[in-house]
């Protein structure tokens, strides 16, 4: 079923970019794969998704060994506490979650103790929501500036989750902002930055992220079915 689930989900990608006149290469599939055991992440690996995306430290960490993600990247997609930052950098291709300036500075610091470059996305608090954290549009676009002074990290895009909506194309406005703030900070050039990844969408709204310039998608229900939290 979930193979079944990820030809659907791209098929509807790739009338998404053909609306828009984009090209279906352009946007990737990420699996967003929480409380999903090991054997079930492999299977969607199997079926085509472009890498995975983890949100619980203690599960990238149950998972990895057991060669889940093997044959894609993985990312590291959900909050991320400071004192688990150590069991993250260098253990994932990309974090997506870098949401304030003490993580970053945090991962900066990890990744010089490994000698390695940590790509990051800043996560972008763009409905400016009490409950989520995440920079605001004007402190994304100075942490931008100053990305030469963090030379263990690599900014690589901006990543956001909008406001939960119940109407239909009601997140458009905060991607069309997304998309906006990424080509300014796009066209500054700034040090240390390559803005090639614009992560915005899920399952119920990914089509509208793509028509305004998402380059990826983050989808766990609509590949895995609806999660159990009760379990």
């Amino acid at each position: 079923m979930i193979k079944e689930n990820i030809a659907a989900i791209r098929e509807k990608m790739t009338q998404a970019c053909l609306a828009c006149g984009r090209d279906p290469k352009s946007v990737l599939l990420c699996a967003a794969t929480k409380m999903n055991d090991a054997e079930r992440v492999k299977e969607a690996v199997r079926g085509g998704v472009d890498c995975c995306g983890e949100n619980r430290v203690q599960e990238l960490t149950q998972k990895q060994p057991l060669g889940a993600y093997e044959g894609v990247p993985v990312h590291f997609i959900g909050h991320l506490q400071t004192n688990k930052v150590k069991q993250v950098v260098g253990k994932v291709d990309l974090i997506q979650s870098v949401d304030r300036p003490e993580l970053l500075l945090c991962i900066e610091k990890e990744a010089a103790k490994q000698n390695v470059v940590q790509d990051i996305l800043l996560e972008v608090n763009i409905g400016n929501e009490e409950s989520k954290s995440g920079f605001t549009k004007e402190a994304v676009m100075d942490i931008a500036a100053n990305m030469g002074n963090f030379p263990h990290c690599k900014l690589k895009g901006l990543m956001a989750i909008p406001p939960i909506c119940t109407e239909e194309n009601g997140n458009c406005k905060y991607f069309a902002e997304m998309y906006q703030i990424f080509v300014d900070i796009t066209a500054k050039k700034y040090d240390n930055v390559d803005m090639v990844c614009l992560s915005m969408g899920m399952s119920d709204d990914f089509a509208d992220a793509i028509a305004h310039g998402s380059t990826m998608v983050r989808v766990g229900t609509a590949i895995f079915g609806a999660r159990n939290y009760n379990k």
